[in-house]
């Protein structure tokens, strides 16, 4: 596994691909994108390792990774690209018309990686626990990754999911929800209060494990504890405490952030916070 050290190195090159991705599109969701670049980056590089030379779409012989928050497109495109699904250079053509790069993954567009069009919020747990029954039946020992966004949680289809994953006892799955308290129209307890979910997912049969979702440390710490938990009954949720914004101090906190492109002044501002570590597309 790599370092603490390289992991960081590889994250803030993914957040300067975000803000150069968004700015360039003046287009994109540069906030959560920022906020969990630590998370995927650790869970690509760091937990499930998959080959993406040899990409399938049924993924059978390998862990599965969904973005059920599809509005993070930019984080996860780089950090597809910097892994080696496509060339880097790519992720310049973000939003562009005939890009692969949507503005949300899409599955027609045949990029290597993706394997359900997602960003209709509330769909991906779902999604996934069908993925990790199907693991299951083709007696495949890998597990399977699903990353929610909290105000995607006011959505009622993640708890019938829920529920379906515990009374089947779902135990390869590992959902993650981005706690970060902010969606697109303010604060998640002004919108919708979730109250304490950590006792909604206990309550629902969920084992529950908290994570800062930006020290890389806890995130190698924290999900290799979710694997270890995994396979003795219950499926696995990790609640993340993140910020949104995370690497860029004006968008730091800011739901504003969630869906607007920065301008050249802000683009500027933003890169200037973030080494070029890996080199730029």
């Amino acid at each position: 596994m790599p370092s603490t050290t390289e992991l960081l190195k590889i994250s803030t090159q993914v957040r300067r691909d975000i803000i150069r991705m968004t700015h360039g599109a003046a287009s994109g969701h540069p906030g959560g994108s920022l906020g969990c670049a630590d998370f995927i980056t650790t869970l690509y590089f760091g937990i499930m390792k998959p080959d993406p030379k040899n990409f399938t779409m049924d993924g059978i012989g390998e862990d599965l990774f969904f973005l059920s928050n599809g509005h993070l497109s930019p984080l996860w495109y780089s950090v597809l690209g910097r892994y080696g699904y496509f060339d880097y250079h790519e992720l310049g053509t973000f939003r562009m018309l005939n890009s692969r790069l949507q503005g949300h993954p899409s599955v027609e567009e045949k990029l290597p990686g993706i394997r359900i069009a997602s960003g209709s919020l509330g769909q991906g747990l779902s999604v996934s626990v069908g993925a990790a029954l199907s693991k299951k039946l083709n007696q495949d020992n890998h597990y399977v990754f699903c990353l929610m966004g909290d105000g995607e949680l006011e959505e009622g289809q993640n708890w019938e999911a829920a529920m379906f994953a515990a009374a089947h006892k779902v135990d390869n799955l590992i959902a993650i929800v981005d706690d970060n308290g902010k969606q697109i129209d303010g604060p998640v307890v002004k919108v919708i209060d979730l109250g304490d979910l950590r006792a909604k997912f206990e309550a629902f049969g969920w084992l529950v494990i908290r994570m800062n979702g930006n020290d890389i440390a806890d995130i190698r710490e924290k999900m290799l504890l979710a694997k270890v938990a995994s396979g003795k009954g219950k499926p696995v949720m990790v609640l993340m405490k993140t910020i949104m914004g995370f690497g860029v101090d004006f968008m730091l906190d800011n739901h504003q952030w969630h869906g607007v492109a920065p301008n050249d002044e802000q683009a500027e501002k933003a890169l200037k916070q973030l080494e070029e570590t890996l080199g730029d597309y």
